[in-house]
């Protein structure tokens, strides 16, 4: 069995890497995610308080791991 293991994103980051390893355990746009804690910080502050727990305990992506990054298709 080939199990996922959740790191923080070393190539698509904003701040941590939080919601870009998340956006790529759940593979989902990174972006989403980005919004996902921006609601929940306006709905009470709990997204800055989760994010930074998160970023403390969810280990950086190894160097030597390939980054796969989400692929968006165009509408174009």
């Amino acid at each position: 069995m080939n199990a996922r293991k959740l790191y923080r994103s070393r190539s698509d980051r904003m701040l941590g890497g939080v919601c870009g390893g998340l956006g790529d355990y759940f593979r989902v746009d990174p972006t989403l995610m980005r919004l996902i804690f921006v609601v929940l910080f306006l709905l009470g502050g709990h997204g800055l308080l989760v994010y930074l727990i998160l970023w403390i305990i969810i280990p950086l992506e190894p160097a030597s791991m390939p980054a796969a990054p989400y692929t968006h298709k165009d509408e174009s």
